[in-house]
Parts: structure tokens; C-alpha cells; sequence
């Protein structure tokens, strides 16, 4: 197992923590590959009750893959890449099917894949100090781990919304977005996790890690979403993102102002492919076609220049000035969007079908 994890039993809990802190915790493929390996084995083992994931460090869970290591492959065209994606949304799919609960401490910073491992279990904690986002379309890929079926399903357009403009939310707006549960203070962290490890369950975990987590919730008012939802359904109701642009200008507001400012330094070519998943993921029959969808649209931007050039001046250079490629919304044709989603023949991921690569 890599250093990179911390996988152990603790009483009646399987614990795993991601120990990348300097990296933000950040998903590698040694790490995925060794979360798939525990959780498999814990689906056998009468011991293991429940899993707990948290991060190592003060920081955060994960501030998402290692987009470093996928930037490199993609310098290099090793085939890395594509096996990353191919085992991570295989891990999603385990975690959003699994048969015991699955309890994430999403504390501090989880972005992008971190929102992957944690957002589709069973049991979502968030503290005062959240910040979650899917900023993708800022470096030229789309809001991916299963990240369109969770936008698809949050209340109205907030989940488009949150998928175009990356915006961060806290505790309250990701609970009401669907992407959290219920909120505990981080000071009561630790005494959570001792209670869940060390309670004696009966024939039914998942009541009674509800139960105990019950115990430790706490309400910090409401959501800010749900108070601008009639304004951000409003804007983001439009299936172009050219009108969603205009919706939002036309509104005379400071937040129409900064969320045009926002969407026109994001890939154009991202953004597009975002809203059309977005809306093809609200009438998929579940997670598991979701995720074979967005490995179409993941390996196919991957050979884009957009995604090289986000991470090179998000990350590498951190010069902060992409140059996108269209550099426009209305040079972004709709062949060009709906070319991205079909199949990939015997390269398919296939995890609707059973037939997994």
C-alpha cells in the first residue's frame, strides 16, 4: 500500500486517510488503486461495520487528482491519463454503490476529485471550514468523477450553475445543493469518528451511524443558494451558454457583473461540453452510465489543447492567462460539443453494461 494512504481498522470502522497534505492530499493513482483494493476487501469482512475517509493536515480532504502527474502525461502520451480516469470513476462507482455506510469527512478544501470520493457516500459531513468546488471548466476539462450526475440532481440550476462557474460553497449551500448531509464542528470531529468507531452496531449500520451522527449535527442558518435560487434558475435555465452569458448581464446586478467576468476566462469549448453533460446526465438511468458518459468526454478533451493549457497556466507557469482554443463561445459549434460524446467503440469504460475495461 502506498505511503500515500493510510488504510487500517479502527473498532468497527475502516479508516482510510489520504496523506498527500502538502499536495492538498491530492489523488494519485497509487491512491486510487489502493482505495479500490480496501474497499473491496472491506465488503467481505463482517468486522468492518462502516468507513470513514478523511484527509491528513489541517487544509482539507483533496483539492482533486493530481493534475501535475496528468499534465505530464499528457506531455508524454503514456497512457496514464486515461488510466487514471478509467480506475477512478471505477472507484466512484463503488463508493456510490456501497453496501455498508460510508462516512466522508469533508473538511476544509474538496475539489474536483475529492469531490469524487466523497459526495457520492452514503453519509456527507461538512464543518465550518468546507469549501467545495468543481472548477474544471477553469482548467479546460468539465465537472467529472460523477460530478455531472450530482449537478444534474442538485435543487433547480444550482447545480449548473456551480458546474460552469466553479463558485465555492460552504457547509449550508452544499448540504442544500445536495453535495453534503449534515454539518458538524470541526472541533467535534475527532469525537465523532471515536463514536462511530467504537459503537456497537446492531443488524442495521446505516440506522445507526445515523443515529450517532444525529447526535453531532448542527445547523449554521440558511443556505445564501437558496436565497439567489430564483435568480440562478433564472440565469441558468438556457441550454446555450452564449444566453446564459446574456441572462446574466441583462440582470444589472453586481453578481450578474462578476459571473460574466467569471465565465469569460473559463474555456469556451469546457463550458459548452459542461452544460451539454449537465443536461444529458438528468435523464440518465443512474451513476454507473453517468460515469461511462463523462470517460467519453474526459478522454476525448484530453487530446483538446485546452486541458494542457489550463493546467500549464493555472498551474506550471502560473501565468493565469490561457489561451483557449476556440478562444470563443460562438466558435464552439455543436458538432463540435456532441462529437465528444460518442461512443469509443471497444474502449468503452463500461460500467452500465457489466462489460468494465
Amino acid at each position: 500500500m502506498t505511503e500515500e494512504l493510510i488504510v487500517r481498522q479502527e473498532g468497527a470502522a475502516g479508516r482510510i486517510t489520504l496523506n498527500r497534505p502538502k499536495a492538498l492530499n491530492a489523488l494519485s493513482l497509487d491512491m486510487v488503486h489502493g482505495m479500490l483494493a480496501a474497499l473491496e476487501a472491506w465488503q467481505k469482512d463482517e468486522t468492518i461495520r462502516l468507513v470513514i475517509i478523511d484527509g491528513a493536515g489541517e487544509r482539507g480532504l483533496c483539492a482533486g487528482g493530481d493534475i501535475r502527474a496528468l499534465y505530464k502525461s499528457c506531455q508524454e502520451q503514456d497512457g496514464v491519463a486515461q488510466q487514471f480516469w478509467a480506475d477512478e470513476y471505477k472507484l466512484n462507482a463503488l463508493i456510490a454503490n456501497y453496501p455498508k455506510p460510508y462516512v466522508a469527512i469533508m473538511d476544509g478544501i474538496v475539489m474536483g476529485g475529492g469531490v469524487g470520493v466523497s459526495a457520492h457516500g452514503s453519509n456527507r459531513i461538512v464543518t465550518e471550514r468546507t469549501m467545495i468546488a468543481m472548477p474544471e471548466t477553469a482548467i479546460g476539462l468539465f465537472p467529472d468523477v460523477g460530478g455531472t450526475w450530482l449537478l444534474a440532481n442538485a435543487p433547480g440550476e444550482i447545480g449548473t450553475y456551480l458546474g460552469l462557474s466553479g463558485h465555492r460553497v460552504g457547509a449550508q449551500d452544499a448540504i442544500y445543493a445536495g453535495l453534503a448531509d449534515i454539518e458538524v464542528t470541526s472541533d467535534r470531529l475527532a469525537s465523532l469518528i471515536n463514536a462511530l468507531s467504537t459503537a456497537d452496531y446492531g443488524g442495521n449500520a446505516h440506522s445507526d451511524v445515523d443515529a450517532i451522527l444525529r447526535g453531532f449535527s448542527i445547523s449554521t442558518g440558511p443556505a445564501s443558494l437558496a436565497a439567489q435560487r430564483s435568480e440562478i434558475d433564472s440565469v441558468f435555465s438556457h441550454d446555450q451558454v452564449e444566453d446564459i452569458v446574456v441572462g446574466a448581464s441583462n440582470l444589472g446586478t453586481e453578481w450578474g457583473e462578476k459571473l460574466v467576468k467569471a465565465l469569460s476566462k473559463h474555456s469556451p469549448h469546457s463550458m459548452k461540453i459542461t452544460l451539454a453533460a449537465i443536461r444529458k446526465a438528468a435523464s440518465l438511468s443512474g451513476i454507473e452510465e453517468d460515469l461511462d458518459m463523462e470517460y467519453r468526454l474526459a478522454l476525448r478533451m484530453f487530446a483538446r489543447g485546452d486541458f494542457s493549457e489550463g493546467v500549464r497556466a493555472a498551474v506550471i507557469d502560473k501565468t493565469g492567462d490561457p489561451k483557449w482554443s476556440p478562444s470563443t463561445l460562438e466558435e464552439v459549434s455543436n458538432d463540435m460539443v456532441m462529437s465528444c460524446f460518442e461512443s469509443l467503440d471497444d474502449k468503452e469504460l463500461g460500467l452500465a453494461s457489466g462489460r468494465i475495461r
